[in-house]
C-alpha cells in the first residue's frame, strides 16, 4: 500500500493517511487480515512525525476499521469493517461532488457534464472488456 500525502490540500496529514487506508480497504486493495506498515516506516517514507502516523492508526481503530495486535502490529479487521456498502458510496458521492464543482468553475452546462460522463463510464467499459478478452 503506497500513501500519498499533498501538505497543500489543507486536509490535515493524519486525515489524509486514514481516508487513503479506507479507501484501500473499501477497494480491495487492502484485504481484511492484511498487516498495515509500522508505524516508523511509514513516517520516515511520508517524512512525517511519527505521532501523525500513530494518530491515524488510532482513528483507524476507533472506527474499527483496524485492530492493533500487541507486539505484532496493526491489521485490517476481518469481516468487521465499517467499509460496507454505504461507506463506499458516501466516499464515491465525495468523488463526484468535487467533480461537479470542477464542472462549475469551469463553466461547463450540465447537459455537457453528463454527456461527458456517459462517455467516460463508456470508455472504461469498453477499456475493462477489451481487458478481459485479453486475458481469455
Amino acid at each position: 500500500m503506497v500513501l500519498q500525502i499533498n501538505f497543500k490540500s489543507g486536509l490535515p496529514v493524519y486525515l489524509q493517511i486514514v481516508e487513503q487506508v479506507k479507501a484501500a480497504a473499501a477497494s480491495g486493495a487492502l484485504q481484511p487480515g492484511e498487516a498495515l506498515p509500522s508505524i516508523r516506516p511509514v513516517a520516515e517514507d511520508l517524512r512525517v512525525n511519527r505521532n501523525t502516523v500513530a494518530k491515524a492508526y488510532a482513528e483507524l481503530e476507533s472506527l474499527g476499521v483496524i485492530e492493533t495486535l500487541p507486539g505484532k502490529g496493526c491489521f485490517l479487521k476481518e469481516n468487521h469493517s465499517p467499509l460496507k456498502k454505504e461507506v463506499r458510496r458516501k466516499m464515491l458521492v465525495e468523488e463526484i461532488d468535487q467533480a461537479i464543482v470542477m464542472a462549475h468553475h469551469l463553466q461547463v452546462p450540465d447537459p455537457e457534464f453528463l454527456v461527458m460522463i456517459r462517455e467516460r463510464l463508456q470508455a472504461f467499459g469498453d477499456k475493462r472488456k477489451a481487458n478481459e478478452d485479453r486475458q481469455e
